[in-house]
């Protein structure tokens, strides 16, 4: 047969690559269906010219695997791993998607927590993590991506030792909607009981009851976030000794907290105490910068 027939032939059996994203224009980039080629052909097959070698279908598959991995940023550039590397990651990827994420979720993914795509892991690893936010946490598969996508460590945590106790103690203050995709949620389901704990004992410290407490981070779930030394207790200090206000403020406005002292807190007293103005800190606190510096011009 002329080589030219015998090229042709072989061109016509090579293997077809599918898109991977239901939306065409997501990328400029075709991904790889994420099925390795079949070991299984004979050796008649192979000189009969039915099929392409089998080597060739195989670097081929491995190409354009590693091609769309590195449309990712999976992979580096400079990276050249082996089969094997390529077919575990894809197989995390085909995991995911099979919970509901796409390939913008893969990136965001991968750039939080690369350790997600560690070819030693095992996503199955991952299921009692899903099963937890479906059944304890009661999301979504919708709400259990977006807290996921806010957290993605969320999926290396123990949920016996860590999620679930996290999840009690955060009932127990009367936090709700924990389901909700929100940064805060995803944070907090992902922070040990010790942690917020700390944050408890330091407002009795200050002389909130244990119920005041709870009830301060109920109605501010942000305060597990702030730093005691850096935010809370010099707030704390320039409220009792340079606003001379009494605690009894504190637990009524917790909220008091969230406000930046330099940039909110500084200077909204000076300015009242210029003017020998003195208002509850929640009004001082919520109004606008224009309706506040209106109102005490």
């Amino acid at each position: 047969m002329p080589i030219l027939l015998q090229l042709q032939a072989y061109s016509l059996h090579f293997p077809t690559v599918r898109s991977f994203s239901s939306n065409p224009s997501s990328s400029s980039y075709t991904a790889p269906l994420f099925l390795p080629s079949s070991p299984s052909t004979s050796s008649s097959s192979l000189t009969s010219g039915r099929h392409p070698p089998l080597l060739l279908r195989f670097r081929t598959s491995y190409r354009e695997n590693l091609r769309y991995l590195r449309a990712l940023g999976i992979i580096s550039n400079r990276d050249v791993p082996s089969s094997e590397t390529l077919q575990r990651i894809l197989s995390i990827l085909n995991f995911f998607k099979s919970k509901g994420f796409s390939e913008p979720d893969f990136r965001r993914l991968y750039f939080l927590c690369p350790q997600l795509f560690s070819p030693s892991v095992d996503p199955t690893d991952f299921a009692p993590v899903f099963d937890f936010l479906a059944t304890d946490v009661a999301a979504s598969p919708a709400e259990s991506c977006g807290l996921i996508l806010r957290c993605p460590g969320i999926l290396l945590s123990h949920v016996d030792l860590c999620l679930r106790r996290t999840l009690l103690f955060l009932r127990e203050l009367g936090l709700e909607k924990l389901n909700l995709p929100t940064s805060l949620n995803a944070h907090l389901l992902n922070t040990r009981v010790d942690k917020l704990e700390a944050k408890v004992k330091f407002l009795q410290s200050l002389g909130f009851s244990h119920e005041e407490s709870s009830r301060a981070c109920s109605r501010l779930p942000a305060i597990f976030g702030y730093s005691i030394e850096n935010n809370m207790r010099p707030k704390f200090k320039y409220l009792v000794i340079e606003m001379e206000r009494d605690i009894q403020e504190l637990k009524e406005f917790p909220q008091y907290f969230a406000f930046s002292l330099e940039k909110r807190i500084m200077p909204r007293h000076l300015h009242l105490k210029e003017r020998n103005v003195r208002i509850p800190l929640q009004r001082m606190l919520l109004w606008s910068d224009g309706k506040f510096y209106t109102k005490w011009k």
